[in-house]
């Protein structure tokens, strides 16, 4: 089979493009430290309020500037609004005690699906004092467009 030579040319060029996209996204997910969120841990549904930490969440400072949010998302609620200071990493530990729930904070790279029977973790830091929005971004029933929670970056 003979080519042109244009033909090789952007087969090579389209090679190289292909090459280099996998080296960029491979950076970013492994070199930088990228990740999607984890839901490895269980826990029974139907015990989550007997569960620890769940049997008492909130917000605990654990560290320098560092605190842990724990969640219970349920029946179209987040539970009560957290307040942290600006500069500080929150590591959100969420669990659903019903029906799947999303957990989104818009205009952060925090998303992720809850599932009854799964402890999801994510962490975050809050480099700019304001109010923000968590959102359910999964259909969980009639109530679902006023699912909300709110984070106080002061």
């Amino acid at each position: 089979m003979h080519m042109h030579k244009y033909e090789k040319i952007w087969l090579v060029f389209g090679g190289i493009t292909l090459i280099v996209f996998l080296s960029v996204i491979g950076v970013s997910a492994f070199a930088m430290g990228h990740h999607p969120p984890s839901d490895m841990t269980t826990i029974d549904p139907e015990k989550v309020k007997e569960t620890a930490p769940f049997d008492d969440p909130g917000l605990k400072k654990i560290g320098d500037n560092e605190y842990e949010a724990v969640m219970v998302a349920q029946a179209f609620m987040f539970g009560e609004p957290l307040e942290v200071p600006k500069g500080a990493t929150v590591h959100f530990k969420v669990t659903s005690a019903d029906v799947v729930h999303g957990f989104s904070i818009p205009g952060t790279n925090v998303n992720m699906m809850i599932t009854p029977g799964h402890i999801n973790t994510i962490t975050h830091k809050f480099d700019e004092a304001g109010e923000f929005l968590i959102i359910c971004n999964e259909y969980c029933g009639v109530g679902h467009q006023a699912m909300s929670g709110k984070i106080e970056v002061n």
